[in-house]
Formats: C-alpha cells, structure tokens, sequence
C-alpha cells in the first residue's frame, strides 16, 4: 500500500487463499475509488500437459493440481473417464467414492472456515493482521475447540486414506469405479471416526451461531450492500431438487430465483463459454445464452456465481435433516435468493453438517462391503464430461481421446474460474464502499479482501505460474544481519 495520497493502491500478495493475485485500486483526484483489479498473476496450462497422456492417468495427474481439494479434480476426473469409456460403474463404487469425498468435504470447509475465512469473523475484520489467524481464533474460542478442529480433520483425512490409498492425493479412481473396496474393520473405524465429524459439524454451526449471528455489526456486515452482488447462481441438484455434491443436474437460476436452466453434465458446452480478458491469467466462464457483456451485475450480464452459497441458492432445500433446518433458519434471517456473499461462510457451515450426515448414512449402508467395485469397460474410449460439486463450487473435466484412450484434448472449469467474474466485480464494490478521500488502512484493504476470501478461491486449480512469481532471497550473516537482498 502506498501513501496516503497515492493514486494507486496495491494489496500484493493477497492473503489466506490458494495461489497468488493481487488487488490493484485506483483513485480520482478526490481520493475515491475509480477503478479496480482483480489479478491472477499465474499461467494457466493444466490442460496442456494432459494431452498425450492415457486417459486413466488424469485422475491420478489433477489430484495433484494442489493439495487443497485433490479429491475433487480425483472424483470428477474419475467420472469424465467413466463417461470417455461409457461404462456405468456398479453401485458400491460409486457409494465408496462419495464416502470418502464426503470426508474431503468437511476436511476441506473446515481448514477455510477456521483457518482461511473465520478469523475474518471470528477475531474481527479489522483485527491487527497478527492476530487474523488459526491461532487468534483459538485464542477467541478457546483451546478445547482447537483440539476438536484437529482431531477432526485429522480423522476427516484418515478416512480419505482408508478409501482412497492416499489421503492428500487418491489413488483409487479408475475407469468404470474403483481399484479396492473397503473390509468390515475398516467401515467400523470410518463409522466411528464419522460419529465424532457429526458431533463436530453441529458444534461448528454453533460457533457461527454464536460468534457471528449474535454480532449484530457483523450480520450487518453480511447483509448490508458492501458486499452484495446480483448475479445468476449454478449448482448441482438431486432429483428431489436438494444439495447434492457427487452427482446431479446443473441447475441455474437467475437474479430473481427463477430457473434460468437445467442440463446434464454432457450439456455443459451448450450454456457455458469462457472469455479470456488481457489483465489476468484466469478466464471468465460467462452464461452462453445471456452472453457476455462485461462486469456487471443483473439479469441483462452473463455473470454467474458457484460455491456454497449459490449452492443454497438454487436447490429446494439439503439433503439431510440437521443440515436442512439450518437451510431453513438461513433462509428465514436472508433473503432468497441471497446475494450477500459474505453468507457464503454461514452456507459452508451448513453444508459440513450434510457432508457429515451423508457419510453416516453411506457407512452404514451394506452394499459399500461388496467386492463389486469395478466394471470393466468394453467400448471404445472417444469423449467424456465429468460434473461434481467441489468444495469451491461446481468443477467440469472434459476430456477427448483417440481411440486407443490417448488424450487428445482437455478443459477443466474450476469453481474458481467460476467465480473469477464475480469476485472482481465484488472487489471493485467494496473498495468503492470503503475507501473515501484517500483514507485507507489495514483493516480497510483485509475488508477488500475478504470479499475474494468468502469464494475459498484456489488459483493453483485454476492457474499454473510460469516463472514469474514474486521471489526474494535474504542472506543474513552469522549475526542475523541482512548482507544482501535479492528480489524478482
């Protein structure tokens, strides 16, 4: 940040996220917003490097895109090679891979609402950057929660290793299900280890309960205009038309709640285009049949929004009954549909407790002990689209492969480019709220920011550098003294 009657104002690198941007301000004469970036300052070239590679390896390759949600790109990836090789796989397969991605999902939403976006809350938003952290929030809720947080990823991610092989990184996806089932012992111990997930879904609904509900200043943070943006909402949706994050139709809906669209995964080139603009490394998926009409808001842009609360949005309620009544409770404190993207956090909140009771319903299901696991493909491998919900929000792998499963082209839309539109639109609102005649301080650039941080974006997903990330070496003697400082 610059001084006070700079013209310019720089928040580089931006904090707790995935990957690497900036946010870039520029002021009037009078020291009020003119204008504002959202700058993603990594390459994209993921789908590069998958072209030339057999098809059942890509599950294998994007879970290893990052280590925040790999189970996602493993999941989706895994599905995609289902639909390239038109095989169906048999019912315990696809129950052992929504168990354990029900896992990530509580692994994942719980390191961003405690670690990534709770400080925000949970210390307060203009808190001494010191403090805005995992640890500020322990010292606000106290240590015992700490310990739950712990434990309870920790068996999120012990769950993840029992199914998936590894638990950062899966192994187990191939073409037409999985490559191992899981014995009696081991569902006993995913059972157990659920119990204690459950108990700590419901305890993290009433932290936000407590902690942010009860703050009148932040539910007016929440509802106010700094941080609300009109825009289409897409999400995956169950036949009931409820939450649902491994299987489904898209379904969209316009800025006033109405169905704008609803297609399978196969479908998805038929409703969704991506514009690449020159000021950033991350495209800008945009609704084909609005089209693209820039960064605004409104039923007349293409803009459209993913991630929990568009999630919410779209569906008729949760799939689960503790997660449903806090989606009641929701919609009776905000309006439907809601377009304060701060609620974002409370939506994540509830959507841990479905996560949570889906994985209780599924280990105690019987056919998830079957050694029925895989069903060998037989047709000739040509194309495939895979559609999941990700942590993040909706996440598409399409793959096309030569006749001997080579690929020879890729696209991922990840919910971070999903939302890369929205995000830089919700940026330049809030820095226009919140900065008047020059006046800016840390708590006003981390109330920028929070705006990006609501969306948990993941630009390592979404982006790869390409050799010009920010880079400085310090060398100190003996002493600790600076000799010499080198930066790019």
């Amino acid at each position: 940040m610059e001084d006070k009657k700079a013209r310019k104002v720089e928040i580089n690198p931006v904090t707790r996220l995935e990957g690497h941007a900036k946010i870039e301000v520029f002021l009037n004469e009078e020291g009020n917003v003119d204008d504002a970036f959202f700058q993603v300052v990594e390459f994209r070239g993921i789908e590069r490097f998958l072209r030339g590679r057999p098809v059942e390896q890509l599950p294998h390759i994007t879970a290893r895109l990052c280590g925040v949600c790999p189970w996602a790109h493993h999941i989706c990836a895994s599905k995609a090679c289902d639909a390239v090789y038109h095989v169906d796989p048999p019912a315990p397969a696809k129950k052992l891979r929504e168990l354990g991605y029900m896992a990530h999902l509580v692994h994942s939403h719980t390191v961003h609402f405690y670690a990534l976006g709770g400080p925000d809350f949970v210390v307060g938003p203009t808190a001494p950057p010191a403090e805005r952290n995992i640890f500020g929030v322990i010292n606000k809720v106290g240590l015992e929660l700490g310990k739950e947080v712990i434990k309870n990823r920790g068996y999120a991610q012990d769950i993840q290793e029992i199914i998936g092989g590894l638990g950062t990184h899966p192994v187990f996806g191939i073409p037409g299900g999985i490559s191992k089932g899981i014995t009696p012992e081991e569902r006993d111990k995913i059972a157990e280890m659920g119990k204690s997930m459950l108990e700590f879904a419901q305890l993290t609904q009433k932290v936000f309960d407590d902690v942010v509900l009860q703050n009148s200043q932040y539910v007016e943070l929440i509802t106010g205009d700094i941080y609300h943006n009109r825009t289409y909402h897409m999400g995956l949706v169950d036949s009931n038309d409820k939450v649902t994050f491994y299987d489904g139709m898209v379904k969209v809906i316009d800025p006033e709640g109405n169905e704008f669209a609803r297609f399978a995964p196969q479908d998805y080139l038929d409703h969704i285009a991506e514009k690449v603009l020159p000021w950033s490394y991350l495209k800008f998926p945009y609704l084909k049949k609005v089209g693209w009409k820039g960064l605004v808001e409104g039923p007349d842009s293409g803009v459209m929004r993913v991630a929990p609360l568009a999630r919410l949005n779209v569906a008729e309620g949760m799939a689960t009954p503790l997660a449903q009544e806090q989606f009641e409770k929701f919609y009776s404190v905000l309006p439907r549909p809601c377009h304060s993207t701060l609620a974002m956090h409370w939506a994540r909140v509830i959507e841990i407790l479905q996560a949570a009771e889906t994985l209780m319903e599924l280990v105690v299901d019987e056919e998830i002990l079957s050694d029925n696991v895989h069903t060998i493909p037989t047709a000739v491998p040509d194309e495939g689209i895979g559609i999941i919900e990700a942590p993040r929000g909706t996440l598409v792998h399409h793959y096309i492969t030569d006749e001997n499963g080579i690929v020879q082209d890729a696209n991922l839309i990840v919910a971070t480019g999903h939302n890369n539109a929205v995000m830089c639109m919700g940026i330049k609102k809030a820095a226009d709220k919140l900065i008047k005649n020059f006046e800016v301080d840390q708590g006003i650039c981390n109330m920028i920011e929070m705006t990006f941080r609501s969306y948990d974006p993941c630009f390592a997903c979404s982006t790869h550098a390409l050799g010009q990330m920010a880079m400085e070496i310090v060398i100190r003697d003996r002493n600790g003294e600076v000799i010499e400082r080198i930066t790019r």
